[in-house]
Formats: C-alpha cells, structure tokens, sequence
C-alpha cells in the first residue's frame, strides 16, 4: 500500500494535536508538522493563560461548546497520563452589580446546557467562601475550570508525533502552496514538499497561509494584543483560583480577570489593544505590512467605526497603570499598583468577517486535500484533542 503523506501547518496546540492524532491513528501515515519558528508553541500556545475552560459561555451546539466539552476531558486524561500539571482550582465568574444579574443568569443557562458540572450561583456573601477577598452581588462557580501549562502540553504532543514515526520541521516557512490533482505541495524558500493532504493551522497567520492554498480572503486575521500584570509574590494570595467578569456580550474577549498559573502566580488581565504587528508583543513592535493588512481590511474599518469608544477604553487602559489596576480592584478591592509589575503580553488571533463581525465560533473549511482552520480563538487549546478528532474524521 502506498505510503499517505499529510502535513501541518503550525507547530502550535491544535496542529500538534492534529498531527499527534494523524500519527498515532494509522501505521503508514506519514506526517510532517510545518513552522516557520526554531521552537514549538512560539506563538499564541506559548503565550496562553493557561486556563483550561469549562464551556460557560459557549452557544450550545456551538463548535466551541461541543469541543470544549469534549477536549476538557480528553486534556485531564492527558495530563494524568504524562504526569503534566492538571490543576482544578475553580472560576469565579462575578456580577459586580444589579446590572450584570441578567447577563451572569445567561452564562448560567448555557453552561448548564453544555453539560458543566458542579455549576453553584452564589450570593454576595457566599462567594467570599470561594474568594475571600472578592466583591460582588453574585457569582457562578465553576470548580472544574483548571489551569495547565501548555507549551508543555504542546512538548508532550511533538514528542508523540516524532516518537510514532512522525516529524516536526521547524525553521520551515510555507510561502506557496500548489495542487496537481489529488497531491498538495508545500514549499519553503529551499524545499518543496509533495504531499497528499495538508491542514493548514496557523494560528496568526491562518489566512495568508489559507489564501496561498487558493481559499477566500474571509474572514481576515486581526491581532489584538493582549496585555497582563502579574502580582507580586508577597501579594499571591489575594486570589486563590481564578476570578472573572462578566462578559461584555458583543465581545469575544472575556475582560480583565485574575488566572492563577500553575507555578503559583497569579496574572491580571488581559486588555484587548490593536497589534500594530502580527507578532507584536511589545508595545513598540510594529511591522508596516502587517498594519497595513489591518487597515485595508472593510472589516477591521467596519468594526473600528462601531466600536471606537470600547477601543479609547482599552488604549486608556494600556497606557494608564491606574486605570488598569482600577478595572481589576473592582473585583478585589485590596488590589493597589505596588502589588502588580508586568507580566509578558500575548497576541490574539482575532478573524473578522468583511462586514465587521467578530468571528466566535472555530470556523474549519476545506478545499479538495486541504482543510484550513481560519479560526481557532480561546477554547482552542482547552479542545485540541477534541478538534483533531474533529479533523481526522474528515482526513481519514
């Protein structure tokens, strides 16, 4: 039988994970994971909270609802089974006021219908037992949300893709992708690979990758840098899980939070700024054809005119240490601006549609051999066992 070859673009989470499932489900699939980086998990995986989401807020029915639920269970497992830290310290999503009650009762009823288990709406007074020094006028407890470290994660699946006979090529930038029939090639400045299907995981650069491969222009990728501060360690134990907003529904960005890190820290954020570059962790970093990407896109300009005022918001913010701390001492009033110093910043790969919708939803498309995933947000790394299993469905 002829030998099948696949690759993957993107040594990230979810194409580890791909390419772990693709190598361990059939003897004689060849798989070649594909970054252009010196090092797994250089980028949004890498750069993650850490938290391992429970399915609250997800539509139910919805990919991210289905698939967290899933990949949550598939991840402890996981986890167990390499010895990888799995720690299950619990979410506290508060309403700070009378306000956010009809909002916080809404992440209640699609949580429920996800299935998340040990869900607890508590009272103000109540959610002091969870969060000692946390305000609110209520709070859903979700004690299953965990925290992992998932580069860590992302080791473990490169090893298991290599060690089943597959291969990580890193320092391996796809810039064309060809077809000829029923073969894919994907080629590098140096080498060309010939290949039978090819998934395309590319996390930040998931659309310019899936126009080489001839897809739609939509939806386009929109860097929103992220930024955190963490707590000095004298002052950890203010938090002793995690302590979260409610969301602003017309967002996908959760708000500023308190995430616990499985090495005892605990992180404050993040905001959601404008990346004037693709790769842009640092303020200063800007790449002109990367900015200019996000400004010829109708639906970044679209959605810059209907939301420029949440935007001034997030820019005072960044810019303004007081004001950030300010947001976050609305949930623990202790909090001053001696307890926090900066933490590293991370970028999120935001797809928006031409009219200026923000893509929620993991959106997974295929042309003939190749499927592309154009977006892959937050639960992505909490479901990336459960989207291989939805990706080898269709490539096996």
């Amino acid at each position: 039988m002829a030998e099948t070859r696949v690759g993957v673009v993107g040594a990230g989470i979810v194409g580890l994970a791909i390419a772990r499932g693709l190598a361990l489900a059939r003897p004689g699939l060849r798989v070649t994971v594909l970054d252009k980086e010196d090092r797994v998990a250089a980028h949004q995986t890498g750069h993650n909270s850490g938290v391992v989401h429970a399915g609250l807020y997800y539509a139910p029915g919805s990919l991210k609802a289905t698939l967290c639920r899933r990949g949550i269970g598939l991840l402890k497992g996981f986890c167990a089974d390499r010895n990888l830290p799995y720690v299950e310290c619990g979410k506290l999503v508060v309403a700070r006021d009378a306000a956010e009650l009809g909002a916080l009762e809404e992440i209640e009823r699609r949580a429920t219908a996800n299935g998340v288990p040990g869900l607890r709406r508590l009272t103000g007074g109540a959610l002091t037992e969870i969060e000692p020094h946390a305000t609110g006028v209520a709070a859903l407890h979700s004690p299953t949300t965990a925290i992992v470290d998932f580069p860590a994660v992302a080791r473990a699946f490169a090893q298991d893709v290599t060690d089943a006979g597959g291969e990580v090529r890193l320092g391996f930038e796809v810039v064309r992708i060809g077809r000829a029939g029923d073969r894919v090639t994907a080629a590098s400045p140096h080498e060309e690979l010939t290949l039978d299907r090819l998934v395309i995981c590319a996390g930040l650069h998931s659309d310019r990758v899936a126009r080489l491969a001839g897809d739609s222009p939509a939806p386009a990728i929109i860097p929103f840098r992220g930024e955190y501060y963490r707590l000095v360690p004298s002052r950890t134990d203010l938090v002793r899980g995690l302590i979260y907003p409610v969301p602003d529904p017309r967002y996908p960005f959760l708000g500023v939070h308190f995430t616990r890190r499985v090495d005892g820290g605990v992180d404050i954020g993040p905001n959601a700024v404008l990346a004037l570059a693709r790769e842009g962790y640092r303020r200063r970093d800007v790449r002109p054809a990367d900015l200019w990407d996000t400004i010829r896109w109708p639906g970044f300009r679209r959605l810059a005119r209907q939301h420029w005022r949440t935007g001034a918001r997030e820019l005072y913010g960044s810019a303004v240490k007081r004001a950030f701390v300010a947001e976050a001492r609305s949930f623990v009033p202790e909090l001053t601006t001696t307890d926090v110093t900066p933490a590293p910043a991370g970028v999120r790969a935001q797809a928006v549609d031409p009219d200026g919708s923000l893509v929620d939803d993991f959106r997974i498309g295929h042309l003939g051999p190749i499927t592309t995933i154009r977006n892959a947000p937050s639960p992505a790394a909490t479901s990336s066992l459960a989207i291989a299993e939805h990706v080898m469905k269709r490539l096996l």
